[in-house]
């Protein structure tokens, strides 16, 4: 069995780790939700990932995007329908439901942006270390 599948769990709800006792926790941690809605998370680059989410049916107006410490939340609320509104539902296929996803996220990991496109809602972060705490050459004296 490939190494990238056997760990796939291990990475679907954290973005940015580095070290594998953090991704444990946070797979033990992972939430117990439904699935919905469906995401990606992409690494782009070393230091730069994406969630995509899957959020048919739902508009920007819908859709809420919270960074607070180290926890990303992203909530879809859809506005109350019901008979009043004239329209007669055959089939329901595409899921309009509310929901809450939440990700957990390494220090250092920003949001830089999102965007709804087609149906997919784009999170773009980047981990940025502080030059303080980033690794340096110590030059040993003679």
């Amino acid at each position: 069995m490939n190494a990238d599948f056997a760990l796939a769990p291990l990475f679907r709800h954290s973005v940015g780790f580095d070290r594998i006792n953090d991704l444990f926790d946070s797979a033990l941690r992972a939430d117990q939700g439904n699935g919905f809605p469906p995401y990606d998370i992409v690494r782009e680059a070393d230091d730069q990932y994406r969630i995509v989410m899957a959020v048919a049916g739902f508009g920007r107006d819908a859709l809420t995007i919270v960074a607070r410490d180290n926890q990303l939340t992203v909530t879809g609320k859809q506005p109350a329908t019901g008979p009043e509104d004239g329209r007669v539902w055959l089939h329901r296929g595409i899921a309009r439901r509310n929901f809450e996803r939440s990700f957990r996220l390494a220090d250092h990991v920003q949001v830089e942006g999102a965007a709804l496109n087609d149906g997919l809602l784009e999170i773009q972060l980047r981990r940025v270390v502080p030059d303080a705490q980033r690794p340096r050459e110590i030059e040993i004296a003679q």
